[in-house]
């Protein structure tokens, strides 16, 4: 019998609906949130297993979330799409994108060990493995190739922060005013940022390592570019301009290849920060909420500010 107490944060349809799809003799014993999530809640489920001892998994629901069908749609076909394929993602264990089980569309999927670091502490030694991961996700050749790619802002959406280079941003958003440069399609993640990559905690012995990657619901064929411009601008959010400045070098020193022009790297980096300009509040906000509470969105602004001033004088 489900423990009623602890798993009470689960509405009792999911509930329901999630039991049945676990193992014979299985049970939910308990439920904790997780945070973390910006569109959806989470939690983590400790199951109890027949013959005595305990396993995770972990639940998504969305709650009043637009589009949260094609949402799930897509992050159950990219997990299923990943199984076996070498890179640490979950593994799907079922999906109610309708609703037609649960009080709100979900996703359960296994639970991975580890969690996101956000410190600044041993930053310069997990760089180098965000690159490696990244690599090793733009090698992989689906049978099925995902979705093209979406670009996430336009040159009459940017919102300028206060106090910004007005110069160096009107330079950026002039540059994606013109047309994406050619590029090679590459399998991304497209929302590949250190919120998304759990590590081991403690580390082991011999340093620490990528124990997972999550959040696949916008997995996209595109330019390697893009996702390494991504987690450039959270780098940068979160730790400096600098940071963002090195995960490309990081990237190539993995294996990794980029538009061989400068002008055109430039293009895909420009484009993912002035997208983040939009959001500052909403990027913010999980950052806070996972310890680091200096992080608030007028400094976030400051900080991207400075990243796209950076970026456009690395070009002159």
């Amino acid at each position: 019998m489900t423990n009623h107490v602890e798993a009470a944060a689960v509405r009792p349809l999911t509930l329901a609906w999630a039991s049945r799809h676990l193992e014979v003799g299985e049970r939910i014993v308990r439920a904790e949130a997780l945070q973390g999530g910006i569109t959806a809640e989470m939690r983590r489920l400790t199951i109890g297993m027949r013959g005595g001892g305990t396993r995770d998994l972990v639940l998504w629901s969305f709650v009043n979330v637009e589009h949260a069908e094609d949402w799930l749609n897509r992050e159950a076909g990219a997990l299923a799409l990943l199984t076996g394929a070498g890179v640490p993602a979950p593994g799907l264990v079922a999906v109610d994108p309708t609703a037609a089980h649960c009080e709100y569309p979900s996703l359960l999927m296994t639970h991975l060990v580890g969690r996101t670091v956000l410190d600044e502490e041993g930053l310069a030694t997990r760089v180098p493995l965000l690159a490696r991961q990244l690599v090793a996700i733009h090698a992989l050749r689906p049978a099925e190739r995902p979705r093209e790619y979406v670009a996430l802002t336009t040159a009459d959406t940017v919102v300028t922060p206060r106090g910004a280079d007005v110069a160096a941003w009107a330079a950026a958003i002039d540059v994606i005013r013109g047309p994406a440069p050619p590029y090679e399609g590459r399998f991304l993640h497209r929302d590949f940022q250190p919120g998304n990559v759990l590590f081991d905690v403690p580390p082991s012995p011999a340093g620490p390592r990528i124990t997972g990657v999550v959040d696949w619901a916008a997995t996209s064929w595109g330019p390697a570019d893009l996702d390494v411009a991504h987690c450039s601008t959270n780098l940068a959010l979160l730790h400096g301009p600098a940071w963002g400045l090195r995960f490309a070098e990081a990237y190539e020193e993995a294996g990794g290849a980029l538009a061989a022009a400068a002008s055109e790297r430039l293009y895909w980096q420009v484009r993912d920060a002035l997208a983040c300009s939009e959001e500052v509040q909403l990027v913010s906000q999980p950052w806070r909420e996972a310890g680091r509470a200096e992080l608030t969105t007028p400094a976030v602004a400051e900080r991207l500010n400075a990243y796209v001033t950076a970026l456009m004088d690395a070009l002159s």
